[in-house]
């Protein structure tokens, strides 16, 4: 492995020093009708940008870079492989940080190659809604990757929604943070992704509320006890969705926030400890939902059990009543010449009056018993 960096530490420099680097050729046969991924591209030095408008390529933001100092940021959305290995030449980013940050779909994780710190992100959206339903999309997930560098940061994202254009403008307007370096860069898309989850919180929260209420106020007329069990299954469901952005995240940020790194300055490792803070409480938040969710689910199957017994019960007393008779009619339709009261006038009158009277009997107790 020694050798390998030692190979790559000479390969490296010759690469970043000659104007025919494997970004250039691509960047040459590239189809100037197709669009690019890279969404924006700047040096920034002593806290400022140095341009009023995007470089060209990054390799001339690089030279850039090379002859006023400071550091390059370029930000991509959704690249191919060809659209990135370019970039990836350019900068020496490893074969596997590149994979996973062309791929998408991983974890959040923070790993070290080399003189390049690489960090995942998932980025969440809460997506607005009139009435939750058991179809109901609640969060929408992203993915933010980002390569940071002694003089580069390199941002991928992915998802339609996440954008960092409005951070990059905000950290524009505060030079003494920016002039920080891309440790500042990556601090503050740390911040800014974990103060998504925050306002994601909330909204679940509300979402919960809601269910909650539902569950345990009096249904609606049509409508059973025990019918928001899908509702409360969906929202368990993006709840999950949401803790697995919020989970593997914890580590990352307690190692950027507590371990000393040589690409991270040591001023804005404290500003990390915050943001370590805030994500700490917001995984909190999504363990209780997750076992709030558990107890309304548990309570709503036992609402939906005791309203299936109250029908079984209600059943069973109509059919107590409706044997009686059927009893007293099934004697008498038996073809029996020798049988009571069959030839006198007031029998049959009699009959009934007896089959009502017990019926209202048994109807009285079980009402006042709670079965009707």
């Amino acid at each position: 492995m020694s050798m390998i960096r030692d190979l790559r530490a000479v390969v490296r420099p010759s690469l970043r020093k000659t104007s025919t680097s494997k970004y250039d050729s691509y960047d040459a046969t590239r189809d100037p009708s197709a669009s690019s991924a890279v969404v924006d591209c700047a040096v920034y030095r002593e806290g400022r940008r140095l341009m009023s408008a995007p470089c060209v390529t990054p390799h001339e933001a690089m030279l850039r870079v090379r002859e006023s100092g400071g550091f390059a940021w370029i930000g991509l959305h959704e690249p191919t492989e060809e659209e990135f290995a370019g970039i990836a030449a350019e900068f020496g980013l490893h074969p596997l940080a590149v994979e996973d940050a062309v791929h998408a779909h991983q974890r959040p994780k923070l790993e070290r190659y080399d003189d390049t710190l690489f960090t995942v992100f998932k980025t969440i959206h809460y997506v607005e809604h009139t009435e939750l339903t058991a179809t109901s999309e609640v969060v929408e997930t992203g993915e933010v990757m980002c390569f940071t560098g002694r003089d580069f940061v390199i941002t991928v994202r992915h998802g339609g929604r996440g954008s960092l254009r409005n951070l990059r403008h905000r950290l524009e307007g505060d030079s003494e943070l920016l002039a920080k370096g891309p440790s500042a860069v990556l601090h503050s898309i740390a911040d800014h992704v974990v103060d998504g989850y925050i306002a994601v919180a909330g909204a679940v929260q509300d979402d919960i509320d809601e269910v909650e209420i539902d569950v345990f106020s009096e249904p609606a007329k049509g409508s059973k006890r025990g019918s928001d069990a899908g509702r409360i299954y969906q929202l368990k469901r993006e709840v999950l969705e949401f803790k697995r952005a919020v989970s593997p995240l914890l580590r990352p940020m307690q190692l950027l926030s507590e371990r000393p790194m040589r690409l991270i300055d040591p001023d804005i490792q404290k500003y990390f400890r915050d943001v370590a803070d805030h994500l700490a409480r917001v995984h909190e938040q999504v363990i209780g939902f997750d076992e709030l969710l558990n107890s309304i689910l548990q309570a709503n199957l036992a609402q939906a059990t005791v309203a299936q017994n109250e029908d079984m019960r209600k059943i069973t007393s109509w059919a107590a009543i409706i044997a009686v008779p059927t009893a007293v009619c099934g004697v008498y339709g038996m073809n029996f010449d020798y049988m009571p009261e069959l030839k006198w006038k007031y029998g049959y009158p009699l009959v009934l009056v007896a089959i009502g009277t017990i019926c209202l009997s048994i109807h009285r107790m079980l009402k006042r018993n709670g079965w009707l």
